[in-house]
């Protein structure tokens, strides 16, 4: 009797996923993907910690954070519990004409972690958003100044900022993901990717094409913007401190704005609590998102200096000209405040989530070294709680994704990488898992798809 009610649940709910992912395929538009259905997509179920449920009952060892948002990994009781708590006093209010406790702690919060001098918070609503933001108030501030002639932005090739029109206008126009729309979008100025690795000695002539860039076109140069220390979506390029050094004292001496982008790399990835940290400065305006929810709920922040607000409000209109409807959700902004908690938070035995990342690197570092020794790969680097394999040509991911779901894990590879960036409670034998199960993924990957992968 049992067998038999056990086989009858376990063919409900197959039957159940099936119907599910049948509405998925026939009326989900999922990120950067087509509507034929080529590519199948796993139903989650539950996920707790670094483990996600598959409907069908497997569980898979997450190695990207949920888009690298999820540094605490999964149904946390603590931000659970903050989650409860706001919600019984409010879910949202509008920000316009009023605030609220959650909205003002996160804000000295965020005034007190952040580099030195940034003490305006602007809430939104997620990272592309924080970048519009941030080009807004870029533009305003030199309207402000009487200045209508400095109208763009200064990027970097291979740069990433996001996936809304200002946004878009800032990533690599070329190699990017965004270059059909480069016909509508705003006529940005870009400098070439700093060249120098993460550890490289420096040289001047790095930062020569920035220079040029920016003294053929200094007269409409509203602001500089970069992701500080690592490219990120652009190709996970860790590069010297000693650039993003140079850059803010070239910024300051020539009267412009720094924007750094800090949505992929804020709260820790890198090993500093914010990149710019490694490189010791300080921007004008500060893009945050991702893991600042601890990737519960979608939110977002642009902190600036007082002298970028107080010119912005300094003419007309008066005001910053910006104002989601969602702005500094409680139930976000509450989340938010025990994310940075947690991460802040010692403990007798790992230290605070710091430590963590610390040991995640060098256990990366450690042993994801390996991959080397395989055909197909072209590169190996680690910095921080960021693991990259980069191959030699761009991976089928119709052929790989499944490889590594087989294998136990969650891993998401685009063009030419194959990387991890995992929750910072990662066990050193769960890192240990996916480091070895990337090994064997990509050892199988070159056998059975040698003359793609391994030219």
């Amino acid at each position: 009797m049992s067998t038999g009610k056990t086989s009858r649940d376990k063919h409900a709910s197959n039957t159940n996923t099936k119907a599910l992912l049948n509405i998925d395929q026939n009326h989900i538009w999922h990120p950067y993907s087509s509507i034929d259905g080529m590519q199948a997509n796993y139903l989650v179920s539950s996920a707790s910690g670094v483990r996600l449920t598959l409907s069908d009952g497997r569980q898979l060892i997450d190695g990207m954070a949920s888009w690298w948002s999820a540094i605490h990994g999964y149904n946390h009781p603590q931000l659970n519990q903050a989650a409860q708590s706001q919600l019984a006093k409010m879910s949202h209010v509008m920000f316009g004409g009023l605030t609220h406790e959650a909205a003002i702690k996160l804000a000295q919060t965020l005034v007190n972690i952040t580099p030195e001098g940034l003490n305006r918070v602007f809430f939104s609503d997620s990272g592309s958003v924080a970048v519009e933001v941030a080009i807004k108030m870029a533009l305003q501030y030199w309207q402000a100044r009487g200045n209508s002639k400095r109208t763009r932005i200064l990027a970097f090739r291979k740069g990433y900022h996001g996936d809304t029109i200002g946004a878009m206008a800032t990533c690599d126009p070329i190699t990017g993901m965004h270059h059909i729309f480069n016909d509508i979008l705003m006529k940005n100025i870009f400098a070439q990717a700093p060249e120098c690795s993460f550890d490289e000695p420096w040289q001047e002539s790095f930062f020569s094409d920035f220079e040029l860039q920016f003294n053929a076109n200094k007269d409409e140069i509203a602001a500089v913007i970069i992701e500080p220390i690592v490219q990120g979506t652009g190709g996970m390029n860790f590069y010297s401190p000693v650039f993003l050094r140079k850059l803010s004292e070239f910024c300051k001496a020539n009267d412009v704005l720094l924007i750094a982008d800090e949505i992929a790399t804020g709260f820790g990835r890198t090993g500093k609590l914010f990149a710019c940290e490694h490189a010791k400065i300080s921007p004008d305006i500060l893009c945050l998102g991702k893991a600042l929810t601890g990737g519960y709920l979608s939110m977002a922040a642009t902190l600036c200096s007082d002298a970028v607000a107080e010119q912005i409000c300094s003419a007309a209109p008066g005001v910053f000209m910006h104002g989601p409807t969602f702005m500094a959700n409680p139930l976000a902004c509450a989340i938010a405040q025990c994310s940075i908690d947690l991460l802040l938070e010692d403990n007798i035995l790992e230290g605070n989530a710091l430590t963590r990342v610390a040991k995640i690197e060098l256990q990366l570092k450690s042993e994801l070294v390996k991959c080397r020794d395989l055909d197909c790969v072209k590169e190996v680097r680690v910095l921080g709680a960021i693991g990259v394999v980069e191959l030699k040509q761009a991976v089928d991911m119709k052929i790989i994704q499944p490889m590594f779901v087989a294998q136990g894990l969650w891993v998401r590879p685009f063009g030419r990488l194959v990387y991890i960036m995992p929750p910072y409670i990662t066990s050193k034998k769960d890192l240990s898992v996916l480091i070895d199960g990337i090994f064997q993924v990509l050892t199988q990957y070159q056998g059975t798809n040698l003359e793609r992968a391994c030219p």
